[in-house]
C-alpha cells in the first residue's frame, strides 16, 4: 500500500450466537471492565496493568471509550464487548488485533470475565469472531496462549484451531516471561 492509500478497516459489525451479542464498547461497560480486568485471574494471563500497578476506572473508561473504538479506526483490529443475550450482562472482552492488511492475517485476543467463566462463553465466542473474519476474506486467523493457560488453549481446540508450535519466550507477564502456544485457522477448515 502506499502512504496515500487509506487505512483498511474491518468492517463495523454485530456479531451474535445463540447466547451472546458481540457489539462495540460503551460507558455502560466501564465498571464490568475494571472488575473484570482487576480480577487475580484475569490478570494472572494479561500483562496489563502493567507490574506493580493497579488497574484503574480511568484505564477502563480509556480502554471502552477510546482504545477499542481507535483499534478499529487504526486498522489494527476491531474489539468487542461480550453480552449475555438473556441477560444482558457483560461477559467479556472479545477482538481481533495486529491485523495484518497484506498478508490478510489477524490475531485473535480475549478475556472473560470471573463471574461468567466456565460457562463456553469464550468458545462461542471465539468461534463467531473466527467465523466472521474469515467471511471477510481473511486468509489467516492465530491465537495465541500462555502454555500454561489451559483454559484458553482448549478453547482454540473446541473452535477448531489447529496447534502449529511454541514461541519460547514471547509474552511478558506478571510472573515472568511465558512461552505462547499458537494456533491458527484458515479458511479450509471451515466445514
Amino acid at each position: 500500500m502506499s502512504s496515500d492509500s487509506p487505512t483498511p478497516t474491518l468492517p463495523a459489525a454485530i456479531l451474535r450466537t445463540d447466547r451472546l451479542r458481540l457489539r462495540a464498547f460503551t460507558e455502560a461497560d466501564i465498571d464490568d471492565v475494571l472488575a473484570g480486568v482487576s480480577d487475580p485471574g484475569t490478570q494472572r494471563w494479561l500483562p496489563i496493568p502493567g507490574p506493580g500497578q493497579p488497574y484503574t476506572r480511568e484505564a477502563a473508561q480509556q480502554w471502552c471509550l477510546e482504545s477499542a473504538p481507535g483499534a478499529r479506526a487504526s486498522g489494527d483490529g476491531q474489539q468487542w464487548a461480550a453480552i449475555e443475550a438473556t441477560t444482558d450482562r457483560f461477559v467479556g472482552s472479545f477482538g481481533l488485533t495486529r491485523t495484518r492488511w497484506q498478508a490478510m492475517s489477524t490475531e485473535v485476543g480475549y478475556w472473560v470475565a470471573p463471574w461468567a467463566r466456565g460457562h463456553g462463553f469464550a468458545t462461542e465466542a471465539v468461534a463467531a469472531m473466527a467465523r466472521w473474519t474469515l467471511d471477510q476474506g481473511f486468509q489467516r486467523v492465530e491465537l495465541k496462549a500462555a502454555t500454561g493457560n489451559t483454559a484458553s488453549r482448549r478453547v482454540a481446540e473446541k473452535t477448531g484451531f489447529h496447534f502449529e508450535g511454541t514461541e519460547r519466550n514471547a509474552m511478558p507477564l506478571h510472573e515472568g516471561r511465558a512461552d505462547l502456544a499458537v494456533y491458527s485457522l484458515i479458511p479450509g477448515d471451515l466445514g
